[in-house]
């Protein structure tokens, strides 16, 4: 092996080890409160957030030291690799967030025609302040919509892909570091099974349908990111993902009005499937600093 296949075979272990290493702090820093109180108590939320905003705040200097360890040398800034810039940002803001409204059609139809008066008012409802102040007042919400996130994101996205595309390649890295994001979330196995609310082949099955359901999530946000060399849209993608839930197959297939509601998830599909490209098209949003960690820069896609 010549000299420049030992570098890339270490650096590749210099990334690796650090993306673990953010995992492993991420998840263990919900741990540190010893409490047996339940997740979804404010307590334990208030006592979370912090945790995992202290690791978001310290990722960026894990990646600095990456850069060091690995001996990387490129032009972008340590914040442009991560996705916070100036260069392309309304459009960054807008167009992956309408994209996974898009994908969304369906069950955006479905909550209109079964709450005709929410839906209607919802803009409106958007911009009174009184919404915001219950939803600000309100630990779960803070934590679904704001702080898991903005952290996970941050982390799992804006940290561990500059590292993985160095190694990978940034195909091979939209793929791979959402594994770290799934196995994240195994750590609900250890909560449901302390609060015996289930038995454990019950509770392992979710665990594997939420690690399917978060490391494909992972994916199309990681995808998202290397194509716009953000980290805004990822986030607002999340977002909005975590305010939606699931699409519920199961209850457009029992609606009363069965085939317009199934036509609307149809075309939501299909429309996402089209503007998936196009919509995230880097002449959008200048290059990304993030290709230059590819092993063939200058460009990722």
């Amino acid at each position: 092996m010549g000299e420049a296949g030992v570098g890339h075979h270490v650096r590749c272990w210099h990334s690796v080890a650090s993306c673990l290493f953010l995992a492993c702090l991420y998840v263990g820093s919900l741990y540190v409160w010893r409490s047996s109180l339940p997740r979804d108590h404010p307590s334990t939320i208030k006592h979370r957030c912090a945790s995992v905003l202290l690791v978001a705040a310290f990722s960026p200097a894990v990646v600095k030291a990456w850069t060091h360890w690995a001996e990387i040398n490129v032009d972008a800034s340590l914040w442009g690799l991560m996705g916070l810039r100036v260069q392309g940002l309304v459009p960054a803001t807008l167009l992956p967030l309408l994209l996974t409204a898009v994908f969304y059609l369906g069950p955006l139809v479905h909550s209109a025609m079964d709450h005709p008066k929410r839906s209607g008012g919802g803009p409106q409802a958007a911009l009174e302040p009184l919404s915001w102040r219950l939803c600000v007042g309100d630990a779960v919400w803070l934590r679904n919509q704001v702080v898991a996130p903005v952290t996970e994101e941050l982390v799992f996205r804006g940290a561990m892909l500059p590292m993985m595309v160095s190694c990978s390649g940034p195909t091979a890295a939209i793929f791979i570091t959402p594994l770290f994001f799934g196995v994240a979330h195994f750590h609900h196995v250890i909560e449901q099974w302390k609060l015996h609310r289930d038995d454990l082949s019950t509770i392992l099955l979710v665990a594997v349908l939420q690690f399917l359901y978060t490391t494909v999530f992972g994916a199309y946000t990681a995808f998202i990111f290397m194509r716009t060399g953000h980290l805004v849209g990822p986030i607002l993608c999340h977002c909005f993902c975590n305010s939606q839930g699931l699409p519920d197959i199961t209850a457009a297939l029992q609606h009363p009005q069965r085939t317009p509601v199934l036509l609307s998830y149809l075309m939501g599909a299909l429309l996402f499937l089209l503007l998936l490209f196009p919509l995230t098209d880097p002449l959008f949003y200048g290059a990304a600093p993030v290709c230059s960690l590819a092993p063939a820069p200058p460009l990722c896609y």
